[in-house]
């Protein structure tokens, strides 16, 4: 007992010695934005390896080796010390990614790339390396997998600036693609401003050009592209937009537009506000060609400029952004205000998934059934549930109880289910109706 005592106490010293270190270069990072950081592939020890476990979701899919995080977590120590001599004696080989296909809607699939767990490891401590380097001196405009913001805030971030900004005009655009078509060789050079460790460098390389395997089991060996669904993926995917766009707008755009500008981006999905038509229109001229010299290209069907303005609220023109619509309205005291709703496309797209969850699961228990439902409609509402949008909210919630009680109905030969039946049963399992979960108090300002 004394022994384990002893160990665990020296665990948690190693990692608070990480913790330390990590600030340390969060601090230099702030201060000094042109240092270049060395030393950076050694912290990459034991203890750093096994505070990355700790974060690992062990319920996710298994690579291409099969091993799952229940089974590596069998031999864990084993298994980090010996990932952390590999990464000592440079022999670390970054195993293939094993990929697979969401479903996006209208026939669309989305590629998605899954390490082996013990590469998993690795890139969430160097994520958090490269955290502590970028996160000082990112954008306050970029929302997109950084720590403590998110698309909830920058959709209200985003609401607050057009409600009190002098924007008339609004260019929306997305990047086609934009995982798949990294430049490997210009993020490398990107990240080779503010890292001189080659070694550390060197890991990163690795990653980006393993081996993709398709589930026919050909491989594929990348040019370009950043696998999406790697732990390292989005703060990379972060850092090549960082300097091909975010910081370009900060420190070209912005300050040669007549008007005021302003930019809100989250991953490759951004939205830029004009104050004058011709900075718009000439911003939406140049953006092709920016993001071309870094291999990047627009989505034509996803890109516009549209007059958005709250003197010109009958031409009801909208745009969409992280699943919300945005319109000029009027508030309940005859203000001006930015009204949203959930995307029709969106609520289409959900409803769709909820349908067909209905029927995948329509055979689990009941007493197990339920809770997954409360769960389900719960994380719906704390995302779309933002003040002004409680009807969309509820056509949500009408079209997931009709086809609940459809799908629960087609258990068995016999009709089970009346709709009494199934009220009896949302209420004793305590299943939310719609809620706006926006607080009121951080909205006021909007409607005075």
């Amino acid at each position: 007992m004394q022994l384990a005592k002893e160990t665990y106490a020296g665990q948690v010293g190693l990692e608070k010695h990480r913790q330390t270190s990590l600030r340390g270069i969060a601090m230099k990072a702030k201060e000094n934005k042109a240092h270049r950081f060395e030393n950076l592939y050694q912290l990459l020890d034991v203890p750093a390896l096994h505070m990355a476990f700790k974060h690992l979701k062990k319920k996710a899919a298994a690579g291409v080796d099969d091993i799952t995080a229940v089974d590596y977590q069998e031999n864990l120590a084993g298994n980090i010390e010996k990932t952390v001599e590999q990464l000592k004696t440079k022999q670390y080989r970054a195993k293939m990614v094993r990929r697979v296909y969401i479903d996006k809607g209208q026939g669309k699939k989305r590629p998605l790339g899954i390490p082996a767990v013990s590469d998993k490891i690795v890139q969430h401590a160097a994520a958090k390396i490269l955290e502590a380097i970028y996160e000082p001196v990112f954008s306050s405009q970029s929302y997109g997998y950084r720590p403590n913001t998110g698309a909830q805030k920058a959709v209200k971030e985003l609401t607050h600036e057009l409600n009190f900004g002098k924007y008339n005009y609004i260019v929306e655009a997305d990047i086609s693609n934009y995982f798949g078509t990294i430049n490997h060789d210009w993020l490398l050079e990107m990240m080779g401003l503010r890292i001189a460790d080659k070694a550390f460098l060197n890991l990163i390389r690795k990653w980006l050009k393993a081996g993709i395997m398709e589930a026919d089991g050909k491989v594929i060996h990348p040019v370009t592209g950043c696998p999406q669904g790697g732990t390292i993926s989005p703060i990379l995917a972060n850092i090549y937009l960082h300097y091909a766009l975010d910081l370009w707008f900060e420190k070209v755009v912005e300050p040669r537009s007549e008007g005021k500008a302003y930019f809100c981006r989250y991953a490759d999905d951004f939205v830029c506000a004009f104050q004058y038509k011709h900075d718009a229109e000439r911003f939406y001229r140049v953006l092709g060609s920016r993001l071309g010299k870094f291999e990047l290209s627009l989505s034509e069907e996803k890109t516009n400029i549209i007059s958005f303005s709250r003197f010109r609220k009958t031409e009801n023109t909208h745009f969409s952004f992280l699943g919300f619509e945005f319109r000029w309205g009027v508030s309940r005291t005859k203000k001006n205000t930015i009204k949203r709703r959930t995307a029709r496309e969106k609520l289409r797209k959900s409803v769709a998934a909820f349908k067909a969850w209905c029927r995948e699961k329509r055979h689990i228990r009941l007493r197990r059934l339920f809770p997954i439902l409360k769960a389900k409609l719960q994380g719906y509402y704390n995302y779309y549930g933002l003040i002004g949008n409680y009807v969309s909210l509820n056509q949500f919630y009408v079209e997931a109880i009709k086809s609940l009680h459809k799908w629960l109905n087609r258990r068995s030969q016999r009709r089970s289910f009346n709709l009494t039946e199934l009220t009896v049963f949302l209420k004793r399992y305590h299943i939310p109706k719609p809620r706006i979960m926006e607080s009121s108090t951080i909205q006021l300002q909007f409607y005075f």
